[in-house]
């Protein structure tokens, strides 16, 4: 059975178009209870620790584009040589949907996430300091307040769309 918040979380990378998968995962993960593999999340409720960490998961799949996210595998997400923009991406995306869905940020951004930082992220965030945002700009998903308006895009944290063309 999912918690209130994972189903919040499931139901909304569904809609976006991102399939979610449950099944039985073995220990090689490199999250708890969660794979990546061709544009499917796979996650492993009996495995899986902190249930934010899904939408961390999608938002490096929404921020890949189409053709990519729908055949990259977890294992090659980090290994890319665009990996510390996409990290920063899908951190900034994670938090923009924990806002549009009314999560709190401490669903993505968990005491034992980020290398232990993921208490300082949240604080960060919930106090307008982000980063990120000018890689979803780029993408033409949100942008910042200075440039949202020459852009026509919304202002960061609202997005324009939860999927990378």
């Amino acid at each position: 059975m999912l918690n209130n918040n994972l189903e919040i979380a499931v139901n909304f990378i569904r809609q976006i178009g991102i399939n979610v998968v449950f099944k039985d995962l073995g220990d090689d993960t490199f999250l708890p209870g969660l794979h990546i593999e061709r544009g499917n999340i796979y996650v492993d409720l009996q495995k899986l620790k902190y249930p934010g960490d899904i939408l961390h998961e999608a938002g490096h799949l929404a921020c890949l584009e189409a053709s990519e996210r729908n055949v990259i595998r977890g294992e090659e997400i980090g290994s890319r040589p665009t990996a510390a923009a996409e990290e920063m991406a899908a951190i900034a995306w994670s938090y923009a949907a924990c806002k549009h869905l009314g999560l709190p940020s401490s669903f993505v951004f968990h005491e034992s996430g980020y290398k232990g930082e993921g208490s300082n992220l949240m604080h960060n965030f919930d106090n307008g300091q982000y980063f990120g945002v000018p890689i979803l700009q780029w993408f033409g998903m949100s942008a910042e307040l200075s440039q949202a308006g020459k852009l026509g895009l919304p202002v960061y944290p609202s997005m324009a769309k939860w999927l990378r063309d």
